[in-house]
């Protein structure tokens, strides 16, 4: 049974299914004994026109994944390879999601719903397909978090608990079960080029390009060819480039870099073994099993510039690779404005000369490191510059402020603030006396009680502070 949703904002569009079956294979949901509806993001599903569905169609279409109206008639698990860790893996692929619908939103943005722990693929191959309810919480707090901080970010969009019990290595066993929706602006990953390329199908790479260009990259739509396909690169570099600026200044270390983790657009998803650093460390990792630190804190935007290589390696079959390495070469610039841009956002200054800026940025973070000054409390004590004098002073880290070695930190802020920051500083958020944080402490912290007595007051009362978060620092 299929449900139509009554608001005219929403727009099918399931451009995916028609590249055919070369890139993705149909798929059945699991069938899961129990529908307990715990995260529904209204605000964006008023957005894609999804909002006025009842909850017993919010519960067909995202835990029962019915076909919605106008849209892909079966799920699709997708075809990818990857660097993981660097070593190349081509038997991966959706594994424990899958795709089931597309629209466009208000800004004509192509946007996808897909799924984390709806059942096992062809591409499961020894696990159970499944997710477990704390991996479900961690991932909806993480991209609320990364939203509010200005990151852009797939959304969580729904979250079911679903009854099972489940064997995890990694967290007490039987552990609880869910399935996670995300609303996101691309599934295809740099890992779907790269399996084009290992199976030798420039055909197949080049409709691929098209079909990115005509999604995500309509104004290239004029260009064939190998310009084409450099043209499509080029904006995967600035976008990707761009996100790991704005995952630095929101101190966020994704932990799991690999290239079936990166997408076209430069969207940040798939939030595993995630951490929010306390302090500037670059040695900082999120994953317990990241021995070697190849995805640390301060070691993410060689990641990605490694990946993005990988990805313009796979596009050479169509494109020579002297144009791709001139596209390559956007990275470096569009970092830098990516962080000055997520740094400025969270401080609410005043960009300017881009070489100053990023010299700013660097004595910035190099006096956050040698102080280990609290990461969040900053960024909160100095919002709006030198308009947040005041409130510094009364910082639990006042005395940091105070030292001779603050002083040119401190000049660099006034000359970049703005005239109006006394209109943001009376919103009730900067009344606060500490910032709101996602540490693993604060995750941990929330998730006790949910395990131990299904209490969910503190998860609820996290996410509340976290639209505070989101509203004062602009909407997004």
């Amino acid at each position: 049974m299929s449900f139509m949703p009554v608001s005219a904002r929403y727009r099918p569009d399931p451009l995916f299914a028609t590249l055919g079956p070369e890139f993705a294979d149909p798929v059945a949901p699991a069938r899961f004994p129990q529908h307990v509806l715990r995260w529904r993001n209204q605000r964006w599903g008023d957005r894609v026109g999804l909002g006025d569905l009842t909850p017993a169609e919010w519960e067909a279409h995202f835990a029962r994944f019915e076909p919605l109206s106008g849209n892909m008639s079966a799920p699709l698990a997708m075809r990818y390879h990857g660097h993981q860790f660097r070593t190349y893996n081509p038997d991966i692929g959706d594994g424990r999601g899958f795709l089931f619908a597309q629209m466009r939103d208000s800004d004509d943005r192509l946007l996808d719903l897909a799924t984390k722990g709806s059942g096992q693929t062809p591409y499961s191959r020894f696990g159970d397909g499944r997710l477990t309810l704390k991996g479900g919480v961690r991932e909806v707090l993480a991209a609320e978090m990364l939203e509010a901080l200005g990151v852009y970010t797939s959304k969580p969009f729904s979250l079911f608990e679903t009854g099972e019990e489940l064997a995890r290595g990694d967290e007490p066993s039987p552990t609880r079960s869910s399935v996670l929706v995300r609303l996101g602006h691309s599934h295809i990953r740099f890992g779907t080029f790269q399996r084009l390329s290992y199976f030798e199908r420039p055909d197949l790479i080049r409709t691929l390009v098209e079909h990115c260009c005509a999604a995500y990259y309509p104004r290239h739509l004029h260009l064939s060819g190998e310009v084409q396909v450099a043209a499509v690169f080029g904006e995967a570099v600035e976008a990707n480039a761009r996100l790991v600026g704005s995952w630095m200044a929101a101190g966020f270390v994704h932990g799991v870099l690999n290239t079936d983790n990166l997408n076209i657009c430069g969207e940040s998803f798939d939030y595993g073994p995630w951490r929010f650093a306390p302090v500037s460390d670059p040695t900082f990792t999120a994953a317990y099993f990241d021995e070697t630190g190849l995805y640390a804190f301060g070691r993410q935007p060689e990641a990605v510039s490694w990946a993005l290589a990988q990805l313009g390696g796979a596009l050479s079959l169509v494109c020579p690779p002297a144009l791709l390495e001139a596209e390559l070469q956007r990275f470096g610039g569009a970092y830098q404005a990516g962080l000055r841009d997520g740094v400025f956002g969270r401080l609410n200054l005043l960009p300017g000369d881009l070489g100053a800026d990023v010299q700013f940025l660097s004595d910035l973070f190099g006096w956050l490191s040698e102080t280990r000054a609290g990461w969040d409390q900053f960024f909160f004590d100095w919002y709006c510059g030198a308009g947040s004098a005041e409130r510094a002073a009364a910082s639990p880290q006042a005395a940091l402020y105070g030292d001779a070695a603050f002083s040119p930190i401190r000049a660099e802020m006034e000359v970049r603030t703005g005239g109006a920051g006394s209109q943001f500083l009376r919103h009730p958020y900067f009344q606060r006396a500490t910032p709101v944080t996602m540490l693993i402490g604060d995750v941990e912290a929330l998730w006790t009680p949910i395990a131990e007595r299904d209490d969910w007051s503190l998860f609820e009362a996290k996410i509340r502070d976290v639209a505070m978060l989101r509203e004062a620092l602009g909407p997004s």
